[in-house]
């Protein structure tokens, strides 16, 4: 009888536990100037030097590292993503979804499912901001995260948008600025603000600086539940509004139409579930399970975009085309009232 290939996917969580402790031990940082014997990498881990050998074997056949001799270990090019100081690092990604409060919350859901209540705030206690807001550490991992998934998509968002019709452009939840800092390099002149919680602002500076545009952009706190900076010709939300319910999601898109004015606009930047759904949009669908146990939100079609969106009193003026290789769209919408740009 042939193995179901549902049988990997169920194991799936050794692997990923696997690799996770690679980054909370900082494998990757601690063999980033050459080969190690297991003793060698237990001494500058502080891991029990049997254990890690029987974990460096198991990193080896999943890609992470390269054995050379029986205790001697290196990384290999993927296992160098594990690194902090990589350019292409997905050391936040990692620690922060296999975490062990977003692996707790999994583990609830089919009382989530059962329910309809999302596992995050019984498992925690509160909701995710409120958490991260006690917890510094995962709150840093947590913007580590959202700056390393929002590397690979910025590209693609600058490819499929001409941000060359805006003066100003104000990046809401924008984090550290990655996206931005992206956009205003690709048009020179425009000016920026990135608005977030204070928190998730801390490395903005830096990441601003090193692309050259830190000299016109402002960097604001704030919550965007309250109020959005003013004056602005596009407010940017990538990656937010899946966050949230309908109702809070409405609500941050009154906060933005309540902020514009008429020839403004909102540009969303997130994945478009289809009617029927197809292996392509795997990621977006876990992403929608994800939010599902996380943090009570959900990935949309897009019907159910415009929904939210004439709830906030705006208006759909058009939909991009996928940004390829990813499922994100870039929806782009304006004040109900305004009338259509020729």
């Amino acid at each position: 009888m042939a193995r179901s290939p549902l049988l990997d996917i169920a194991f799936g969580f050794m692997p990923a536990q696997i690799i996770y402790t690679a980054v909370e031990l900082r494998l990757a940082d601690a063999l980033a100037d050459g080969p190690r014997t297991a003793g060698e990498l237990a001494e500058r881990t502080g891991a029990h030097a049997p254990s890690l050998l029987r974990l460096l074997r198991a990193l080896t056949v999943l890609g992470a590292v390269r054995q050379t001799e029986p205790d001697r270990f290196a990384l290999t090019d993927e296992g160098r993503r594990l690194r902090g100081d990589a350019p292409d690092s997905i050391r936040g990604l990692v620690g922060l979804f296999c975490a062990p409060e977003v692996w707790r919350s999994w583990g609830e859901l089919t009382e989530t499912v059962r329910t309809g209540e999302y596992a995050w705030e019984r498992v925690t206690g509160g909701t995710p901001f409120e958490y991260f807001a006690r917890n510094p550490e995962l709150s840093a991992t947590f913007n580590a995260a959202m700056a390393e998934g929002t590397r690979d998509v910025a590209p693609a968002v600058v490819k499929a948008h001409d941000f060359g019709r805006y003066r100003t452009i104000a990046d809401l939840g924008g984090g550290d600025g990655t996206l931005l800092a992206e956009i205003m390099s690709a048009v020179p002149g425009l000016r920026g603000v990135l608005f977030d919680l204070p928190a998730a602002l801390e490395r903005a500076g830096r990441t601003l600086d090193e692309a050259g545009v830190a000299d016109r952009c402002e960097v604001v706190p704030g919550d965007f539940f309250e109020a959005v900076p003013e004056g602005a010709d596009a407010y940017l939300l990538k990656s937010v509004i899946h966050d949230w319910d309908d109702e809070k999601a409405a609500d941050v898109l009154r906060t933005c139409r309540a902020a514009m004015t008429p020839g403004a606009r909102v540009l969303i930047v997130e994945p478009v579930l289809p009617p029927l759904v197809t292996p392509e949009f795997r990621g977006a669908l876990m992403s929608d399970v994800n939010m599902l146990v996380a943090t009570g939100g959900r990935e949309r079609t897009e019907a159910e975009f415009r929904d939210l969106l004439a709830a906030a009193g705006l208006r759909p003026v058009s939909v991009s085309d996928r940004l390829e290789p990813t499922t994100y769209r870039i929806i782009e919408a304006a004040p109900v009232e305004a009338a259509p740009r020729p």
